[in-house]
């Protein structure tokens, strides 16, 4: 690390010693020819190098300031090439004020030419050393040209340049453009970067064969979700490896002020999203949080770490993470303490939300202000088997960590709901759904009670993303249910992000909906994820239908009733006001499940569980007559 520290340094120290001596030379050469051309000139020698040193400092000293050697000189560009003619300007003109001041001035000209004529020379200099290291790169590179990866680049503006010349002329590159591809009139047919530019049409699948292109990359800044699936279902007709230039994943919806560079990346099923990404003006939001004793259950899950980061960015005053599965919950606390250190004050607490006296204790100790509960059972084919455990958990679960948040003052608890609980057909949708059910019905009580629903979350424990990556993994077969199956889709960060957003707006009682744009075909997802793969769907992996899953629904809805939708301030976040019951009748239902849970205590069948949902969530209806109605 030290060596290549000395040798960035080394090199800002010959360019500026290179710099100084063009200048020391140009400066002697004016004075020669001035002096042989008007024997009467002003200038006396010693006053000619006084302001001779103060036109060589005063420059040097605002190129530094632009940050003129802070540039790699093989990568110039015309920003890079304008800044030195602004800093020369600058330093002239300094330099005429100080020779001025310092009663050494004796004209214009002086200045004028000697600064011009050494930004001339300063540009020739790098352009023909740029020109210089590409020729000899080029001769270094003839006999490994063969083995590289040959490449063609879509989108021949600036970003797709330096893209290409980073490929052409990099010493570590494998990959050898071959021509850009472009739907600008003006650059089809012409050369950039010393690539032929092809349009983009019908017939540029043929170009790309006939060239023997093996990768294709994406060079545009102007891409969102749906050009970017358009483009990837354009050129995934090829063979063709199709990568983005773009910012990786991991960094998108950072701080705009973190410095962020592009980078070639595979294309991950996020991109092929059919929507734009939810924008959420966090900045009013997380000021909510500031300062505020935050708990999260289920901390340590999909939707629960998430948050977890989220609300570690808004500088709590304290932040507990309260989890089952202790593996899953020290994850989350090693990533938080290695990003925040001291920073954060940062509690871990391992225990159950069904155990009510646990959680007491907790509450007692830490005397939260601010609570997501995100703890819940949530595989639909599982839960249809054990049933008993998913109304202990989901539901009563629910009802220990509400009543502990109102009996310690908690100011909000927001429920993290899902759109299985609209019209369910499963036991878990209809456990979620009474969850919500029971959050409507203390509209009475000091602590604000809100929940939020939304759809499938991807790549989260369980989620359909890791179970198709896994079968693609083992070569297949992937499985699906039924080929006209759809299901909303978000990432992990945008749920995470909603249900901070609801959190600072919650005023008691609403049932937060998310507009998820159009829901995705489980069929074409699956397509493209074998595609991303490199494969060939049905052919080096095939896709299989095993039926319908217990109590599983071929599409899921986010609403109960689309007339009772009501507005927020949040253009992609609605309510549903939905009509509450009161906790009287609620707990009347609560009850019925209790003498069933104590009846089934020493049973495995969960048909008397399910009965007993049936009865007390009105909407809950076999799948078949919702499934019956999609053609």
């Amino acid at each position: 690390m030290l060596k290549i520290i000395r040798l960035r340094y080394r090199r800002k120290l010959i360019l500026f010693a290179f710099d100084f001596l063009c200048f020391s030379v140009i400066a002697a050469l004016y004075y020669t020819a001035t002096r042989l051309i008007d024997q009467t000139l002003l200038y006396q020698p010693n006053n000619y190098i006084i302001n001779s040193a103060i036109l060589i400092a005063s420059v040097l000293a605002f190129r530094i300031g632009f940050g003129i050697y802070f540039n790699i000189w093989r990568y110039t560009s015309t920003r890079y090439n304008l800044m030195i003619i602004v800093a020369d300007a600058f330093g002239g003109v300094f330099a005429m004020l100080i020779s001025k001041i310092a009663g050494q001035y004796r004209g214009i000209w002086f200045f004028v030419t000697v600064a011009a004529l050494n930004a001339l020379l300063a540009l020739t200099s790098r352009f023909c050393y740029r020109i210089l290291y590409k020729h000899l790169t080029q001769i270094n590179d003839v006999d490994s040209v063969g083995n590289k990866i040959s490449v063609a680049i879509v989108g021949a503006g600036q970003t797709g340049v330096l893209l290409a010349e980073e490929l052409l002329y990099h010493k570590s590159s494998i990959y050898k453009p071959l021509f850009f591809i472009d739907r600008d009139h003006a650059k089809v047919g012409n050369r950039i970067a010393g690539l032929k530019v092809y349009y983009e049409d019908g017939n540029i699948l043929d170009v790309i064969q006939k060239n023997g292109i093996s990768e294709i990359f994406i060079a545009l800044t102007d891409l969102d979700k749906e050009k970017t699936a358009n483009l990837y279902h354009l050129y995934s007709k090829t063979s063709c490896k199709i990568k983005l230039y773009d910012i990786p994943i991991k960094n998108i919806g950072r701080n705009e002020g973190e410095n962020i560079k592009r980078a070639l990346r595979e294309i991950q099923i996020e991109d092929l999203l059919f929507r734009k990404p939810i924008e959420i003006n966090n900045s009013d939001t997380y000021a909510f949080y500031r300062d505020k004793v935050v708990l999260v259950t289920g901390g340590g899950g999909s939707i629960g770490s998430e948050l977890c980061r989220q609300i570690a960015k808004c500088s709590p005053k304290q932040l507990i993470i309260l989890d089952i599965y202790e593996n899953n919950a020290y994850e989350i606390q090693q990533e938080l303490i290695r990003n925040y250190k001291s920073a954060l004050d940062l509690k871990v607490v391992i225990a159950s939300v069904r155990d009510r006296a646990r959680l007491d204790a907790i509450f007692q100790e830490y005397r939260p202000e601010i609570v997501f509960h995100a703890a819940a059972h949530k595989h639909v084919p599982m839960m249809e088997n054990n049933a008993c455990e998913a109304i202990k958990n989901n539901i009563f679960g629910t009802v220990n960590a509400a009543d502990m948040s109102e009996k310690y003052g908690v100011q909000k608890f927001i429920l993290i709901s899902t759109d299985k609980a609209v019209n369910p057909t499963n036991v878990m949708g209809a456990s979620k759904r009474l969850c919500e059910m029971i959050i409507q019905s203390r509209t009475d009580s000091s602590t604000i009670f809100s929940a939020v629903r939304f759809g499938n979350v991807l790549g989260s424990n369980g989620s359909v993303i890791p179970l198709f990556r896994s079968q693609i993994e083992a070569g297949g077969p992937v499985t699906i249910t039924d080929k006209r199956i759809v299901r909303y889709f978000m990432t992990i960060p945008e749920a995470s992000q909603l249900v901070i957003r609801t959190g600072a707006m919650a005023k008691g009682g609403e049932l937060y909906v998310l507009d998820m744009g159009k829901p995705i075909l489980i069929y074409d997802l699956a397509i493209n994820m074998i595609r991303l793969a490199g494969l060939t769907p049905n052919i080096d992996i095939q896709i299989e239908e095993i039926g319908l899953r217990p109590g599983e629904k071929l599409y899921e809805e986010l609403l109960i009733k689309d007339e009772t939708l009501s507005k927020t301030e949040d253009n992609m976040i609605f309510v549903e006001q939905d009509t509450s019951l009161p906790r009287m009748e609620i707990q009347k239902k609560l009850n019925i499940l209790s003498r069933v849970l104590k009846e089934s205590e020493q049973k495995v069948d969960s048909t008397p569980i399910k009965l007993a949902l049936h009865e007390i969530v009105p909407t809950f209806r076999p799948p078949e007559e919702i499934n019956c109605n999609v053609n």
